[in-house]
């Protein structure tokens, strides 16, 4: 996102550092809060750092909510420049060497359109991964959580203890579980008609 003209003109306000959640692609987030804003709260990257803006009213507890909102929002905007499949199996290969030591080698990794009611598949005898094209546009991690669960799968074939515990080598197992939980049930959720006229509820 780009950076907000508010701040670029040097409006005061105030700013703390801190060190990004397990997995978040950057190496710090600053937070600023800026008296003349209001309500609307922004982020974007710059360099190694992500910088959230925020109104200076903010709660830490809102504070630290917004912060992960807009993590999230900045990897899935990231994450629709699209990997192709050759980029999906060097990352694939990195994840691999990051926590498994390498020992999870995929003959290939690919997008695929006929995956409705899994996020990936994994066919140990042939070494293929395949993951679903409607995990493009999440967040990152969520995409990394899916990689490394089917890399799994050529080390342990089920979903016993062992193949668990392979999983927890990685921070954002629980968040990106989560994350995906979240996209099921709200599928699910019947349409209900808004009240005076509103749209329909998503």
């Amino acid at each position: 996102m780009p950076a907000d003209p508010l701040h670029r003109a040097g409006t005061p306000h105030r700013s703390t550092t801190s060190q990004p959640p397990s997995g978040s692609g950057a190496s710090a987030i600053e937070v600023r809060r800026s008296a003349r804003r209001r309500r609307t709260v922004s982020a974007y990257r710059e360099g190694d750092r992500t910088v959230v803006l925020i109104p200076a009213r903010m709660s830490e507890a809102e504070e630290q909510r917004w912060v992960n909102v807009m993590l999230d929002k900045l990897a899935a905007q990231e994450s629709k420049r699209a990997l192709g499949d050759a980029e999906l199996a060097e990352r694939a290969r990195r994840l691999s060497e990051q926590y498994f030591g390498g020992r999870a080698r995929p003959v290939s990794v690919r997008w695929v359109t006929n995956q409705n009611t899994r996020w990936g598949s994994c066919t140990p005898a042939e070494g293929s991964i395949r993951l679903s094209h409607r995990l493009q546009g999440m967040p990152e991690y969520v995409v990394d959580y899916v990689l490394l669960h089917e890399l799994a799968h050529l080390l342990v074939p089920g979903h016993g203890p062992r193949f668990w515990e392979l999983l927890t080598a990685y921070p954002r197992t629980e968040r990106a579980r989560g994350y995906l939980e979240g996209v099921v049930a709200a599928e699910r959720l019947p349409h209900v008609p808004g009240a005076r006229g509103e749209s329909p509820a998503v």
